[in-house]
């Protein structure tokens, strides 16, 4: 029987997904089914009276629930990706190439162009998959990950979110106080980007596709005011002073970095194509995705590029605003005065855009580990991860720097790792066999797990070996120069070890 025609066959009235605000029962013959066997909280009945709050949770979207598909749909979408991935937390990754690692601004540009091109096919591969199957990418992960060690993405994920609406939070929070001219504090800025950021969430994807349709015009308009302001000062004759073998561990370092941007949106990618229409080819999706968040990432990377040869080059820069990423966007705002104040205002608002998907995430990613968290309603996880993120933003807001350069290539190991799963189940062990979407939620259709799980420590025991930070360095780093490559040969450990072991899983559970 193909694929299509179970979920024909699965798919009843009866068999329904329901609110993320109904109470699951969790006995094994109502654990697909969804049926809500309890009364209606007075809570959840209040959120379902409030307009526009998105009552969509981890369950399923069936066919007859989503949305045709036209041309419009297909440019809005383009939209969001290039408005999400216009993000001034990038600008600041760019920065780091230059102003941290001392690269000129060719080689810097260099990685940050090719290590965005991998990264972003990543996530128009993983964005694929939202209109397959319905499900969120981390409810499509089980067909590969296994029901249980799923949950273990699940948190990871949880906490890059963490980590990024973090950064963004401080980085709005220097932002606003730099521009209020210090009458403003930081921890007050921090404040007023996480609490734009959780109205946003709370209202769901629809509302924040539609703000991000319009949302990135602005934020082009203020970089290329920021280009025709800074981009005179920007330094392109300096060379990297390094030996070449140092020359190339810095280069490997940064081509990680830059990927690292693109791979932390693929755990989100299929989140927003779940109302697509499962006919939508995938090549429609993977371009969509890879022309929206490729471009945006390239420009934000390559003009935090510019923005740190300015800061390496010019003492007098550092010393009027600062080294850190607030005093970085004021100096491409020097010469204009109040109008520069109001572009970094603009600055705060593209945090806001790209803070908002993670918040929305988080919620989901803690409902998927099931059990008591599936029967707590979204919003409450979008609240509690606010709180999170602000205290820490505010308790990191001096060493911003320091733990983007830390942070980023964590994401970047666990998501290749996880990525290289996916990958070969889908090309190796699925192309002739299909998914049925409908078990989503039933551990006794999915994967055991076993291999995935195995494969996965595995890759990480690789990374470990081959990362290079601050708090360690692996040995294989150490033999080349304090390259950081754990990103590398944690998808080659992952890649050799995850076939064979899956091949046995398959032959003693048949599934």
């Amino acid at each position: 029987m193909k694929p299509e025609d179970i979920e024909k066959a699965h798919e009843s009235p009866s068999l329904r997904s329901v609110s993320p605000f109904e109470i699951y029962n969790d006995s094994s013959s109502a654990i697909n089914a969804g049926i809500d066997t309890k009364p209606q909280s007075r809570y959840r009945r209040l959120i379902q009276s409030l307009k526009n709050v998105e009552s969509q949770g981890i369950e399923r979207v069936l066919p007859e629930e989503r949305e045709e598909m036209t041309a419009s749909s297909t440019l809005h979408m383009l939209l969001m990706w290039f408005s999400m991935a216009l993000a001034t937390n990038n600008i600041i990754v760019g920065s780091m190439g230059t102003m941290v690692l001392g690269l000129s601004f060719k080689d810097a540009a260099l990685c940050a162009v090719f290590g965005n091109l991998v990264g972003a096919s990543t996530i128009g591969y993983m964005s694929t998959w939202g209109p397959r199957s319905g499900n969120r990418t981390l409810i499509v992960s089980r067909y590969f990950m296994g029901y249980y060690p799923s949950k273990a993405c699940c948190m990871l994920n949880v906490f890059t979110n963490l980590g990024y609406s973090m950064v963004n939070c401080v980085v709005g929070g220097q932002i606003l106080s730099k521009v209020s001219g210090g009458h403003l504090s930081v921890l007050v800025g921090i404040v007023v980007v996480a609490f734009s950021s959780w109205v946003m969430a709370m209202f769901g994807m629809r509302i924040f596709q539609i703000y991000e349709r319009v949302a990135w015009l602005p934020q082009l308009m203020v970089l290329c005011i920021m280009v025709g302001s800074a981009g005179p000062h920007f330094d392109f004759s300096t060379r990297t002073e390094s030996s070449a073998a140092v020359l190339n561990a810095k280069r490997i370092s940064f081509f990680s970095l830059c990927l690292s941007v693109g791979l932390s949106w693929a755990p989100l990618a299929a989140d927003y194509y779940v109302y697509y229409p499962s006919h939508v080819k995938r090549w429609r999706t993977f371009a969509v995705t890879v022309l929206g968040c490729g471009q945006a990432m390239v420009i934000t990377l390559v003009l935090g590029i510019g923005l740190g040869t300015v800061m390496a080059s010019s003492p007098t820069y550092a010393l009027k605003y600062g080294t850190d990423p607030g005093g970085l966007l004021m100096t491409a705002y020097d010469s204009l005065g109040g109008f520069g104040k109001f572009c970094a205002v603009i600055n705060v608002l593209a945090l806001v855009a790209s803070n908002t998907p993670g918040s929305y995430s988080m919620g989901m990613n803690f409902q998927m580990l099931g059990g008591f968290f599936q029967r707590v309603p979204r919003p409450i996880f979008t609240t509690l991860s606010t709180i999170i993120y602000t205290a820490c933003a505010m308790g990191g807001r001096n060493s911003l720097y320091e733990i983007f350069k830390g942070f980023l290539p964590l994401i970047g190991y666990w998501v290749i790792i996880w990525f290289m799963i996916v990958l070969e189940e889908d090309v190796i062990f699925r192309r002739k066999s299909g998914y049925d979407w409908t078990a989503w939620n039933n551990p006794q259709k999915l994967p055991k797990g076993i291999a995935a799980g195995i494969s996965f420590l595995i890759g990480w025991a690789g990374a470990i070996l081959g990362m290079n930070q601050s708090y360690y360095s692996g040995i294989i780093a150490q033999l080349t120069n304090g390259s950081d490559l754990g990103i590398w040969i944690g998808a080659g450990f992952t890649a050799m070890a995850y076939p064979p072991l899956r091949m046995l899983e398959l032959s003693l559970y048949g599934r």
